[in-house]
C-alpha cells in the first residue's frame, strides 16, 4: 500500500468514531412521563402512532418511558432531568405529568394524554389553537360516566343502591361525582360515595362498599384503579358486587365490564403527534385532539360466577365478549 493511502486509511478510521457520535446525537430522543404502572399498553400504542409517521424506536428513534407509581411529587423531577437532557418532545400521561413538564420547560415540544380539560385547567389557551410549545389528546371517560351507570343499572336493576368509588384528589373527581349523583336520581338510584386517593386506600373503600349494602360498583376512570385492576378484579370477586370499570384492560383481567375510552386509540393519537413534531410541526400548530372510540366489553366467565345473564340488548352491542 502507498504511505499516502495508508495516512488516507489512518485518517478515515479516525473519524469513523466521530461520524457514528455525529450520527447517533442526531437521533431524536422521546422522554415519557407516566404517573403510575400500566406502561406497556401505552408504550406499545405510543409506537404504533410513531411508526405511522415513520419512527421506530430503537431503529431511528430512542424513546424513554419513566413512572413515579403515583408519586407525584417526583414528576418535577424527572420533568427536569428530559430538560436537562435536551430530549426532542417531552410526553405525558395525565394532568399532574403535563403541569410538571410545563413547568420545567417553555421551549421543548410537550404531547400530553389526560382526561381533564386543558383548557379550564391552563394548560392551553384553546382546543383549536393550543399555541406555545404544548398539545395532545383527551379522553371522554368523563362524559361516560353516566353512561357506565346505565350500562350497570340494565345489568342490575334489582340493585337500588349503588357505590362510586373515585379518587377524591383527583383533577376531575368532583365531575364525576356530580354527574354520577345526577344519573342516579334519573334512574330513581341511591347513591354512595366512597373513597380511594392511594393504592393503600383501595381495600378499605371495598370493605365501605361492603358495610353500605350496595349492589353494585361503579369504577372511576382514575389513572389509580387502571394501575390496580387486578386488585379490583380480586375485591369485586371476593364481595361478590357487580362492578363496572372504565377500561376494558381491567375487563380483560378478570372484570365484568366496562364501558370507556379505547386507551390504545388515544396513545396511538398521542404517537402520531410527536412524530409529527420530530418531523417539524409546531405543538402550537396541533390542535387538541379528543379520543371518540370507545368500548363496551363483556367478561362472561365473571358473569357467570356472579350468577349474572348478560341482556341481549348489552350483548348485541358489546365490542368485546370475553368467554
Amino acid at each position: 500500500m502507498k504511505r499516502r493511502e495508508f495516512i488516507a486509511g489512518l485518517g478515515g478510521a479516525a473519524a469513523w468514531p466521530l461520524a457514528a457520535r455525529a450520527q447517533q446525537a442526531a437521533t431524536p430522543v422521546v422522554g415519557w412521563i407516566g404517573l403510575g404502572p400500566g406502561g406497556r399498553v401505552r408504550n406499545d400504542a405510543i409506537h404504533r402512532g410513531l411508526a405511522e409517521t415513520g419512527f421506530v424506536p430503537g431503529q431511528n428513534l430512542v424513546f424513554e418511558s419513566s413512572s413515579v407509581d403515583f408519586q407525584q411529587d417526583r414528576l418535577l423531577a424527572i420533568a427536569a432531568e428530559f430538560v436537562r437532557r435536551r430530549v426532542n418532545v417531552i410526553g405525558a400521561t395525565s394532568l399532574a405529568a403535563t403541569i410538571a413538564a410545563k413547568a420545567a420547560t417553555q421551549t421543548i415540544p410537550i404531547v400530553f394524554v389526560m382526561g381533564a380539560n386543558p383548557v379550564e385547567h391552563g394548560i392551553v389557551p384553546s382546543l383549536a389553537r393550543p399555541g406555545g410549545n404544548i398539545t395532545g389528546v383527551t379522553d371522554i371517560n368523563l362524559e361516560l360516566i353516566a353512561k357506565r351507570l346505565e350500562i350497570l343499572h340494565e345489568l342490575v336493576p334489582s340493585a337500588t343502591l349503588v357505590a362510586l368509588l373515585v379518587n377524591s384528589t383527583g383533577p376531575v373527581a368532583e365531575l364525576e361525582m356530580t354527574q354520577t349523583e345526577a344519573a342516579a336520581t334519573m334512574l330513581g338510584l341511591r347513591l354512595r360515595i366512597v373513597n380511594a386517593a392511594s393504592p393503600g386506600e383501595i381495600q378499605e373503600a371495598f370493605a365501605q362498599v361492603a358495610q353500605s349494602g350496595a349492589g353494585a360498583l361503579l369504577i372511576s376512570g382514575e389513572p389509580l384503579f387502571l394501575a390496580h385492576g387486578t386488585q379490583l378484579v380480586a375485591l369485586a370477586s371476593r364481595a361478590g358486587v357487580p362492578t363496572i370499570y372504565a377500561h376494558h384492560e381491567v375487563t380483560q383481567a378478570g372484570g365484568l365490564l366496562s364501558y370507556g375510552t379505547d386507551l390504545a386509540d388515544l396513545f396511538r393519537i398521542a404517537g402520531t403527534y410527536v412524530g409529527r413534531i420530530l418531523k417539524g410541526e409546531k405543538p402550537a400548530d396541533l390542535p387538541v385532539q379528543q379520543s371518540t372510540k370507545v368500548e363496551l366489553a363483556l367478561n362472561m366467565k365473571t358473569a357467570k360466577a356472579l350468577g349474572l345473564t348478560f341482556p341481549l340488548t348489552l350483548l348485541g352491542r358489546a365490542d368485546e365478549v370475553i368467554e
